[in-house]
């Protein structure tokens, strides 16, 4: 249950490639650290990043990917998490939530038992837009 008094912040995350993740998860973990709730609705490529193992397979797009090496060497070098490490210590806080775009799942034929533990919804646009439009601040990434 939503604690009224607390900020919260709704993003739609619809890219699934290692930069929109980070983003995503940077400006969740920033979030939290404020005290603010973090509400993350995974949609079309983003969805897939939510299929188990796929996370941990993101990749920058192509226009970028000759920056990968470098970015990942200075990331392991900034003793930075992966996006995937990122979203479980987010969901240790309390106040992170995962939906998944449910017409995405049907879209890409995604079963439920595929996604990773740590989906906490299901739910469709209707539903999702219902919780942003409490939010403090909305993101889209």
């Amino acid at each position: 249950m939503s604690d009224i008094s607390k900020k919260k912040l709704a993003m739609v995350v619809q890219g699934g490639t290692l930069d929109k993740l980070y983003c995503a998860f940077i400006m969740a973990s920033t979030a939290v650290a404020m005290e603010m709730e973090a509400h993350l609705y995974f949609t079309f490529w983003g969805l897939n990043m939510l299929v188990k193992g796929e996370m941990e397979k993101a990749s920058l797009p192509p226009m970028y990917e000759h920056l990968e090496p470098r970015m990942k060497k200075n990331l392991k070098r900034m003793k930075y998490p992966t996006p995937y490490e990122m979203l479980k210590r987010l969901r240790q806080s309390g106040l992170f939530k995962i939906y998944a775009c449910s017409p995405s799942m049907e879209m890409f034929e995604v079963d439920r038992k595929n996604l990773i533990p740590e989906v906490d919804e299901i739910i469709g646009a209707a539903a999702f837009l219902e919780l942003a439009a409490t939010a403090d601040i909305t993101l889209f990434i």
